[in-house]
């Protein structure tokens, strides 16, 4: 299970003072050193965390690849486009939102989609689709092109942190199921959303086998603060491997 490390909160700290540190840029290269596999970061329109410029300077230092998260606008296009990070993920953004708030409807978007993925395919950057493990998601993502799929976590997260466990338990199922569907026309598969030191592990169990990567932020900083960022991933590449 390969891990991919989002700093984004590393930068939320800094943005909560308009000021230069704690570096996202720093973390990334910690992350790394410490076994990431991957750094993920989600430029957003109101550049509430990162921005463009700590993605330039993570795509220029790390060695492990770059996910950028964002949202299908042209300006966002055409940063990737310039930066040209390794994978580029698709994800829904609304500004009034804390956090992302479940997938990407692509169902609603197919025909627009299809034909704004088609030049960041040409420039050679893997394209993922952020989605609930909705069968008919899958299978539109499929058609417009998506080279992967992340399916999204957060309501298994949620419940779980509700000790809703056997609700949970089904969520999970329903994430296997649909990453089984999503393997099976060809797509890569990833997951994140939520996920946690103490859920994490229910993950692997029921549905480790079939997603090939999780992307996890939040707890990692939040531990981050306490123990140190390596610490942080350390422990939380342990429990998935």
């Amino acid at each position: 299970m390969r891990l991919g490390v989002n700093v984004d909160h590393v930068a939320t700290l800094r943005q909560a003072r308009r000021t230069f540190e704690p570096s996202p840029v720093f973390a990334a290269l910690i992350a790394q050193q410490a076994g990431a596999d991957q750094i993920t970061l989600h430029v957003r329109e109101d550049r509430r965390h990162v921005n463009e410029e700590d993605l330039k300077l993570i795509k220029k230092l790390v060695i492990v690849p770059v996910n950028l998260e964002m949202a299908p606008t042209e300006e966002m296009r055409a940063i990737a486009l310039e930066v040209k990070p390794d994978r580029v993920t698709l994800v829904p953004e609304r500004r009034e939102e804390i956090t992302t708030e479940g997938g990407l409807d692509v169902i609603s978007m197919e025909e627009y989609l299809s034909q704004y993925v088609k030049p960041i395919k040409e420039a050679g950057i893997e394209v993922s689709f952020f989605i609930e493990a909705d069968e008919k998601q899958i299978q539109a993502s499929k058609r417009a092109g998506a080279d992967a799929v992340e399916l999204h976590t957060g309501r298994f997260a949620n419940l779980w942190n509700e000790h809703r466990f056997d609700e949970a338990r089904k969520e999970l199922e329903r994430i296997r199921e649909g990453a089984l569907l999503a393997r099976k026309l060809g797509l890569s598969v990833y997951a994140g959303h939520g996920l946690t030191y103490q859920n994490v592990k229910e993950f692997m169990r029921v549905a480790g086998d079939v997603v090939e990567e999780l992307n996890i932020g939040h707890s990692i900083v939040a531990n981050a603060v306490i123990f140190g960022f390596e610490r942080a991933v350390k422990e939380m590449l342990s429990l998935i491997r």
